[in-house]
């Protein structure tokens, strides 16, 4: 493997670095549930449902006792 003749330049290698920070973040949808913002295919942080199903017990809601009553998590 032939090796470089001369460094590169920290303009040259920063150049090269910043292609990775123009990507840009996805478009936040609404939980159909709670209206709060969240990343698309992921669980709402805000009451934890995906796809219309009650997945994670939230920050929120901290035992399951409180979920099930409000019927929240299936029995």
């Amino acid at each position: 493997m032939p090796n470089p003749k001369r460094k590169h330049s920290p303009h040259r290698r920063d150049c090269r670095r910043s292609a990775n920070s123009k990507l840009s973040m996805p478009n936040p949808s609404k939980c159909p549930n709670c209206n709060v913002a969240k990343l698309p295919h992921r669980v709402c942080s805000g009451c934890g449902f995906y796809n219309g199903e009650f997945v994670v017990i939230s920050k929120n809601v901290k035992k399951s006792d409180e979920a099930q009553q409000q019927g929240l998590v299936k029995k």
